[in-house]
């Protein structure tokens, strides 16, 4: 007899994403640089345009 439950996820699913990136990418002149954990890539830029970097 089945007992109405389900076998899904439930509510709020799995899980979301992979973590914070590795690095961070000058999304203009594809300089890759470590991630440095607490500080969000949006807060850094590049070294060698000036440009706010991305999470890759």
């Amino acid at each position: 007899m089945p007992d109405g439950r389900g076998q899904g996820m439930g509510r709020g699913g799995g899980r979301q994403g992979v973590g914070p990136a590795s690095e961070c990418k000058c999304p203009k002149c594809g300089l890759t640089q470590p991630h440095q954990r607490g500080v969000p890539c949006a807060n850094q830029t590049c070294p060698k345009c000036g440009i706010q970097m991305i999470g890759v």
